[in-house]
């Protein structure tokens, strides 16, 4: 029997919107189990979100020793780890009974084509302050051998959809501030890629009108139409006809095109664009789907459910229709990935994120006294 590990993944994600917190029992392999009532949400203040989005726009010239980089990095770790004390309390856990923290980071800069990637937070700084030991830089080995460096979830996607047996092919589709897909096929085989915006682009239109930080529920799109002349000039981008494996910059895409035109038409051609970019993966995918299983953020907005119902080939379903975690399962994945670095277990592949060989990656620090 492998041994059982008790894992907290962590996961602060290009929406900005704050941090996911999630403890899991696993094998890094095959056994999956979540640990009921711990996960949590906590949520970035606007001073906090002003500053993640300030880094993001400061690395792009100044490079990761801006003055501003390292102040986003603190705030990073001290939130981090003042979630891990208020999860575990909420759970009636000790630290000690944690083997170890899957610790992602936040992402600011992502260019895979100029093999770089960086994700702000001290993986060495979160171990001690807690206690535990922590896995971190889990993109940066990909990275170095070749690869994207992007995306990281699918191999727990996989491990997901083996364990509830699902008939192949299946493809899951994570709505964050960028979208994500892994399609498994009928022998395994794993595709995975970024197919487009997500929430970011939505979000940001929403923030420019001075409409608040998201649309919520989709109420905005819902008073809304589609441009359709600014829809066609969104999917003109060479990004959708580029083969996979292939990832995105949060910034990849801009809300020039939607100059003139109604927050609430806005609002509903990017939400459109979203479930229309995404369609544009079955392109790659060697025979469609049966089944899009659809978690993250987008999930909650049933307006852009709606749309995918209408976009995609095969049944729809959310990750609650099957017992998973919408919201918590891309931290639950880094609590994954941390046994499978710890084991030497690969976590990427080339059909993921097109490294030659799979790749292992992850750094493991240890508390200092």
């Amino acid at each position: 029997m492998s041994k059982i590990f008790t894992a907290i993944g962590l996961m602060s994600g290009t929406s900005m919107d704050g941090i996911d917190a999630a403890i899991i029992r696993t094998d890094g392999e095959n056994l999956l189990e979540r640990v009921q009532g711990a996960a949590l949400h906590k949520v970035y203040s606007p001073s906090n979100r002003k500053l993640l989005a300030a880094a993001l726009e400061v690395v792009q010239t100044e490079g990761e020793t801006a003055q501003l980089v390292k102040l986003a990095a603190s705030m990073i770790n001290i939130r981090h780890a003042q979630i891990v004390k208020e999860l575990l309390q909420n759970a009636g856990l000790e630290a000690r009974k944690i083997d170890m923290i899957g610790f992602h980071g936040h992402t600011i800069l992502h260019r895979p084509e100029q093999a770089q990637t960086l994700q702000i937070g001290d993986g060495g700084w979160l171990s001690t302050k807690t206690g535990i030991p922590v896995v971190a830089d889990l993109r940066q080995a990909d990275i170095k051998a070749g690869g994207q460096g992007a995306p990281l979830v699918p191999v727990y996607h996989q491990a997901l959809v083996k364990q509830a047996g699902l008939e192949l092919p299946v493809a899951v589709l994570n709505v964050g501030g960028v979208a994500n897909v892994t399609y498994i096929g009928t022998d395994g085989e794993l595709i995975a890629f970024d197919t487009g915006p997500g929430n970011a682009l939505i979000d940001d239109w929403v923030k420019q009108n001075g409409a608040g930080d998201m649309d919520k529920g989709g109420e905005i799109a819902a008073k809304g139409r589609v441009k359709e002349s600014v829809l066609a000039a969104l999917l003109n981008n060479s990004y959708f006809s580029q083969d996979p494996p292939k990832s995105l910059d949060r910034n990849h895409f801009s809300l020039e095109r939607l100059e003139g035109i109604s927050l609430e038409w806005g609002a509903m051609t990017l939400t459109s664009f979203t479930a229309l970019a995404t369609s544009r993966a079955d392109f790659f995918f060697p025979a469609p789907p049966n089944k899009w299983v659809i978690c993250g953020g987008g999930v909650h907005n049933p307006v852009l459910m709606a749309e995918f119902q209408k976009r995609l080939s095969g049944e729809i379903l959310s990750a609650e229709d099957l017992g998973w975690s919408s919201d918590f399962m891309e931290a639950e994945a880094f609590a994954y990935l941390a046994v499978r670095s710890l084991k030497g277990l690969p976590l990427t592949f080339p059909g993921t994120t097109g490294v030659e060989q799979p790749q292992t990656g992850g750094v493991l620090f240890e508390p200092q006294k």
